[in-house]
């Protein structure tokens, strides 16, 4: 099974939203580079996540690689969560980023309860 451009491009799109934030984030803080970090890593995972599903050479493998996006979207909202609520950041992108990281959780957890339904 392969995903959709449109969704390869949204995540990729969501990558590129974190790496912006990342960059404008003030790194002078040890906790805010800490946590600005985790988000990088995470939030670019995503992307990377839909591009190995979509070369899966089965549902199962699939299924398996969009596991890994879903945690990583998950943990992504978790460092977004810290940095607004406990560094006080106030980068007026990361509410969207957040709410960008639930919608695909949304799409996502969707597509692989229908494929593990058909296996």
């Amino acid at each position: 099974m392969r995903l959709d451009q449109n969704l390869r491009d949204r995540t990729k799109t969501f990558a590129s939203a974190i790496v912006r934030s990342y960059i404008r984030l003030p790194k002078n803080r040890e906790e805010v580079a800490v946590l600005g970090k985790q988000m990088l890593r995470s939030g670019t995972s995503v992307a990377s996540h839909a591009r190995e599903a979509s070369r899966a050479r089965s549902d199962s493998e699939f299924c398996s690689k969009l596991d890994g996006l879903l945690q990583e979207a998950d943990e992504t909202q978790l460092w977004l969560e810290l940095l607004v609520e406990d560094c006080e950041i106030r980068d007026s992108t990361l509410p969207d980023i957040h709410l960008e990281a639930g919608e695909l959780l949304a799409i996502f957890t969707t597509i692989v309860s229908r494929v593990r339904r058909s296996l």
